[in-house]
């Protein structure tokens, strides 16, 4: 008869998951928001949709994560030409002597985590594939369903500024995200370090190629996500923030009651994912701070992240300008805080 493991100790998880962030900040130099947001979604069991230009660390941070964690890690590089079962997997012909069958073949979104890559170069059909595969966590082929990895990450990237050959996400699978994260640049000191650090990464591995370090301690365990995400979701949330997530979202639907250019801005407010995910990145937020209730302050973080991309903004928000955040940083002004 096999013996379960000891159960792991809150304060062991709490420690591992602090070690985790600060080897991340130090591999990942100048994207403090994207290696808290990488946590939040795993923690609270989301996908993230990261938007950059080229060269601000997305990859970087997604392997840096892999390999800090027990985890497997597959990159998809979205194409125009690639195909649904390309993301999903398919069953192939295997014939070996008077023996004939269908096997299937498990594709990259099998994976711990999955990158995502340039994901709006893909033609619908590829998005929908692996947007069903996030919201369903199971891949059906042939009438056969396989169910995805407990622990299960999609980061998907998409470039800002380049719209040719680009197949943009719809408004109702954005929705399917936990998080939309903008990523900018560093500061002056941290590009000073981030130069420093890529060149003694070649040093020492003697090469311009390396991927980067290994992981300096021990990989944090299934186990230790798992629990976690336990004490996660045992984080206390007051009626009072309780009440001001779902003013808040509301407010997105019925922004004139706040201000009127609010009104003529948003033309589509966010749906009950919107509070449902203010409450788990809020939980999340507060529990990598050390606390185990949640502060306003944790809802006001991550508000725009979890926001921004439920939004539709009008034509006029979108001929003078005006992004989501614009109108998010209106509303937060003016919805009464507890």
């Amino acid at each position: 008869m096999s013996i379960a493991p000891p159960p792991v100790e809150p304060q062991a998880v709490a420690n591992a998951f602090s070690a985790l962030r600060q080897r991340l900040s130090q591999t990942i130099i100048g994207q403090q928001a994207l290696v808290e947001r990488l946590l939040i979604g795993l923690l609270a069991n989301g996908h993230l949709l990261v938007e950059g230009l080229p060269g601000l660390a997305k990859t970087r941070a997604i392997k840096a994560l892999a390999r800090e964690l027990d985890a497997t890690l597959a990159r998809i590089q979205f194409t125009p030409d690639l195909l649904p079962s390309d993301v999903t997997g398919a069953e192939i012909y295997h014939h070996e002597g008077d023996h004939a069958e269908f096997r299937f073949e498990p594709g990259p979104i099998f994976a711990n985590l999955v990158l995502a890559d340039e994901i709006n170069r893909a033609p619908a059909k590829v998005q929908a594939a692996l947007l069903e595969a996030m919201e369903e966590r199971q891949v059906t082929v042939s009438g056969t369903t396989h169910p995805l990895p407990e622990i299960f990450l999609v980061m998907a990237t998409q470039n800002p500024i380049e719209h040719e050959g680009t197949y943009p996400l719809p408004e109702a699978q954005m929705d399917r995200f936990l998080m939309h994260v903008r990523v900018g640049y560093p500061s002056l000191e941290a590009e000073l370090d981030v130069v420093r650090l890529v060149r003694a990464e070649e040093q020492a591995a003697g090469t311009a190629a390396s991927p980067g370090p290994a992981c300096a301690g021990e990989p944090v365990s299934q186990r230790a996500i798992f629990a976690a995400r336990d004490a996660v979701r045992s984080v206390h949330v007051a009626p009072a923030i309780d009440r001001y997530m779902v003013d808040l979202v509301r407010a997105t639907r019925e922004p004139g009651g706040y201000a009127p250019e609010l009104a003529t801005w948003i033309e589509v407010g966010a749906s009950p994912r919107g509070a449902i995910g203010l409450d788990r990145c809020a939980r999340a937020h507060a529990w990598l701070a050390g606390r185990d209730y949640v502060a306003l302050d944790d809802v006001r973080a991550i508000a725009h992240d979890v926001l921004r991309h439920r939004l539709v903004m009008s034509y006029e928000a979108n001929a003078g300008g005006v992004d989501p955040d614009r109108a998010l940083d209106g509303l937060l002004q003016r919805v009464a805080a507890p």
